[in-house]
């Protein structure tokens, strides 16, 4: 089973950047496809990008452009670039895995926050 740490959150003003990381370990990093979701006060949680082997990333319509999903095997990483942000991008931020065999995402890390401010 892989354990996920998140890290990268923080204040950012509209229009700035962060870049989001979310280590791995305990497990063959390769052999799952990775994901980032996000839930903002009152709402649920949703789908912001997610990456499986051999396939294009999929992204969030409304981040589309502006955030991108990315990997590094050697370092157990997936990062998330977050670019132009906007106040409506301000939510915790959680790191997903599953393995290639399974449909759902099981395995969660505990969040960061990110708050943009207008």
């Amino acid at each position: 089973q892989v354990q996920l740490v998140e890290s990268g959150g923080g204040l950012v003003q509209a229009g700035g950047s962060l870049r989001l990381s979310c280590a791995a370990s305990g497990s063959t990093f390769s052999s799952y496809a990775m994901g980032w979701f996000r839930q903002a006060p009152g709402k649920q949680r949703e789908m912001v990008a997610t990456e499986t082997r051999g396939y294009t990333p999929h992204y969030a319509d409304s981040v589309k452009g502006r955030f991108t999903i990315s990997r590094d095997n050697t370092k157990n990483t997936v990062y998330l670039q977050m670019n132009s942000l906007k106040p409506e991008d301000t939510a915790v931020y959680y790191c997903a895995a599953r393995l290639f065999s399974v449909a759902e995402f099981r395995t969660w890390g505990q969040g960061t926050q990110v708050t943009v401010s207008s």
